[in-house]
């Protein structure tokens, strides 16, 4: 009888062995998500934090890259810091123009809807919203018209700032969106996948201006409308506060996972001279639901 228990004892032990051998290591799963990198034409960069354990997986993490709206982030995070500071309250109302001055030459010039995330604050050209209203259609539905409107208020210098204070060292926050001069010559907001990762980090461990603020501001990332590539893949219902950025040949995604067992990743993944979009798009999502496949595993 004692014979047969330890048989099966050590049976037990050797499966756990088996299955404890299994998981996927973060060597493996780098190994896996550059194979998936290497499927597509493009330029491919990624970070990823357990905060749990702490542990990292980085591939191209200091590449720098156009950071279409994923700069939006980093206003919000300006707006809540100098509504802190007193300078104004979120709940105050600014008139909505479609009038900016362009970084190169300040000539003005106006965004055109049709290439807008949301059309609908053009109706309202003239009227007043608050400036709480205009983060979250900034972030939720990329508002570029609302996100012009902020980054005039807070100054894209204080942006900059701000991010340098927080541990991001190369996000470059020089001027609102659709700024055709400036960006023909090469004047743009830039970020890596290293500085998105750590400015998310702060965010879900409370430290982006304060816990309050941090707390408000995932509030408003959970709303996300644009959700082709961290999401995609991803278990319905599951609790994902990110931010998005794209253009043609150009598509981001930022942001944190919140697992149903209370731990939480920050995941970046960004791109650029894409040829093919869509595939792209859909090989990031499965990237993703990788990384979500190893926490989940582990």
């Amino acid at each position: 009888m004692i014979r047969k228990f330890i048989t099966c004892l050590l049976v037990i032990i050797c499966n756990l062995q088996s299955f404890s051998q299994t998981k996927t290591t973060i060597p493996q799963l780098k190994q896996a998500i550059i194979d998936d990198f290497s499927t597509q034409n493009g330029v491919f960069a990624l970070a990823f934090k357990d905060l749990s354990t702490g542990k990292i997986l980085f591939i191209n993490e200091h590449e720098s890259y156009h950071a279409a709206s994923t700069m939006k982030t980093p206003v919000l995070i300006e707006l809540y810091k100098q509504s802190s500071a007193k300078k104004f309250s979120l709940s105050d109302s600014i008139t909505i123009t479609n009038e900016f001055k362009s970084l190169v030459d300040g000539s003005t010039y106006k965004l055109d809807s049709a290439d807008d995330g949301e059309t609908d604050l053009y109706r309202h050209i003239g009227e007043k919203q608050s400036i709480s209203n205009l983060a979250y259609r900034m972030i939720t539905r990329s508002s570029n018209l609302a996100t012009n409107l902020l980054i005039t208020l807070v100054d894209p210098k204080n942006v900059t700032q701000t991010m340098r204070e927080m541990g991001a060292k190369d996000i470059q926050v020089l001027r609102g969106v659709e700024d055709n001069k400036a960006y023909e010559k090469g004047l743009n907001n830039m970020v890596t996948a290293f500085d998105l990762m750590t400015v998310f980090e702060k965010l879900a461990t409370g430290k982006a201006v304060d816990e309050g603020a941090s707390e408000a501001m995932i509030r408003i990332l959970l709303d996300q409308h644009f959700n082709e590539v961290i999401p995609a893949k991803l278990p319905p219902g599951l609790k994902i506060a990110h931010k998005t950025g794209s253009f043609k040949s150009v598509h981001h995604d930022s942001g944190i996972v919140f697992l149903p067992d209370g731990r939480k990743y920050v995941l970046v993944i960004l791109s650029k001279n894409l040829e093919d979009d869509d595939a792209a798009i859909k090989m990031m999502a499965g990237v993703s639901e990788r990384i979500y496949n190893y926490m989940t595993d582990h």
